[in-house]
């Protein structure tokens, strides 16, 4: 692994890979859930040490940074004039040049569409050695191919992007219980018009007429003048998540306290509580919550993920037309149940199409599951997601790349519009003829295409 402080250390490492017959990977913050940044064949470029923010302009709330800023420090540079990040992940860990490659989406996807919408314009350094400035009017074509193009066409070495205005540190939070999932997405569409964020949490654990019911949270910014104080909320200190649970457990220890529930049982009785504890609160019950609790959730309790080891988990998300995806998510959900493999979280969002060459987004809605792995079921839950994958072709669905673990060649052959894909690869001829960017996904995915280093 390779950890580059500058533009001309990565070209160094580019030409290393051509000596040597190697293939590299870009990898930024390594939050994907599949092989998006692994390179069992070659050389990881990890640019988390070109994190510097090159410029900050607090009258426009314009920023200009490198690819291994995280979003922890990108919030906390803007944070105290007023401005917050118009697209975040559910972690703030992840980086500004991973957050483009994928074009990732938040909460409000609905609304602000995904990250690659507010990014203005960026340099991208091709293997060849060429430095492109890319923009809407600028090489569009290539601007937005690699917006979502997942490392394959260069590395972001500048990022220049436009910020969201808050006039305060707190947005407001409404919560309501659905009994269905055909109930929450009526939810999502009645709240949409007036929601800056809206996310849903589904029981996936539950059967009979349970299934599918959930809860949804709704959040909006404040307006001018409703925060009394908005010099106390925007400050870095307010943001900050706390360290510890009820002031004295460490955040840091919880995810031994999970362990033993992360199994059907444990994971059963956690949805119950969740899910009837709901009732607790009076109806459209609201509350006040900084930007950084509602938005980076994952972040809440450190190393969670450490609670599904030893075999860890995969996130299995799928995105699918409105008019559709009620009934194909019931679909998969029941076929979890089936196998006795049931989704311990789910997690459903509003979508709307956006205008980038990969892209994985549609006007409708997706679901997230996250499924544990272990030795014993690995091969059936690849058999179960290959069964899901049926049911999200058969209805125009889509899927993310960020986030697969288990997709095949041909699903994406069927989903994928083959004018995209040959677009993409003749940008790729141009910026990288010799194909040395490749991942363990790319490889998956695209063997025709990346399959191997070009002599």
């Amino acid at each position: 692994m390779f950890r580059p402080k500058n533009a001309e250390e990565i070209t160094e490492v580019f030409a290393l890979a051509r000596r040597e017959g190697l293939t590299v990977t870009l990898r930024g913050g390594g939050n994907s859930y599949g092989d998006a940044a692994i390179n069992q064949e070659g050389i990881a470029l990890d640019l988390t040490e070109m994190d510097r923010i090159l410029a900050w302009d607090r009258d426009t709330g314009i920023v200009e940074t490198e690819p291994g800023v995280t979003l922890q420090k990108l919030w906390q540079t803007i944070i105290p004039d007023g401005y917050w990040p118009p697209v975040v992940s559910g972690t703030m860990y992840t980086t500004v040049g991973g957050c483009a490659a994928m074009n990732i989406h938040g909460k409000n996807n609905f609304i602000a569409g995904p990250f690659g919408n507010h990014v203005l314009d960026f340099d991208l350094l091709t293997p060849s050695g060429d430095v492109l400035t890319c923009s809407r009017e600028e090489n569009p074509e290539l601007f937005h191919a690699a917006i979502s193009g997942f490392g394959m066409l260069g590395c972001f070495i500048r990022i220049r992007m436009q910020m969201k205005q808050v006039h305060s540190g707190l947005i407001r939070v409404e919560t309501v219980r659905t009994h269905s999932l055909g109930e929450m997405a009526d939810e999502f569409e009645n709240r949409a018009v007036d929601a800056d964020y809206l996310v849903g949490w589904v029981d996936c654990i539950a059967g009979g007429k349970s299934l599918g019911r959930g809860i949804v949270h709704q959040a909006k910014y404040l307006p001018p003048g409703l925060d009394p104080r908005p010099s106390d909320s925007l400050t870095v200190a307010a943001q900050e998540l706390p360290s510890n649970f009820f002031g004295v457990v460490p955040k840091s220890l919880m995810y031994l306290a999970l362990s033993p529930l992360v199994n059907n049982l444990g994971m059963r009785l956690i949805n119950s509580a969740k899910y009837h504890g709901a009732r607790l609160q009076p109806l459209g019950h609201t509350y006040f919550e900084s930007h950084a609790g509602f938005a980076f959730l994952l972040d809440y309790v450190p190393n969670w993920k450490w609670a599904y080891k030893p075999g860890g988990l995969i996130q299995y998300q799928c995105f699918l037309p409105k008019e559709k995806a009620v009934a194909a998510f019931e679909k998969i959900i029941e076929a979890s149940k089936r196998a006795g493999l049931p989704s311990y979280l789910g997690v459903f969002k509003k979508h709307r199409p956006d205008p980038f060459l990969m892209t994985h987004s549609l006007d409708g809605y997706s679901l997230a599951l996250d499924y544990r792995i272990t030795q014993k079921n690995r091969q059936s839950v690849w058999a179960l997601t290959g069964a899901f994958d049926k049911i999200v072709l058969d209805n125009g669905g889509r899927f993310y790349f960020a986030k697969d673990a288990t997709l095949r060649p041909d699903s994406i052959s069927e989903f994928f519009p083959e004018e995209n894909l040959q677009n993409f690869v003749a940008l790729k001829d141009q910026c990288d003829p010799e194909n040395l960017l490749q991942t363990d996904l790319s490889r998956r995915l695209f063997p025709d295409y990346f399959g191997s280093a070009r002599e």
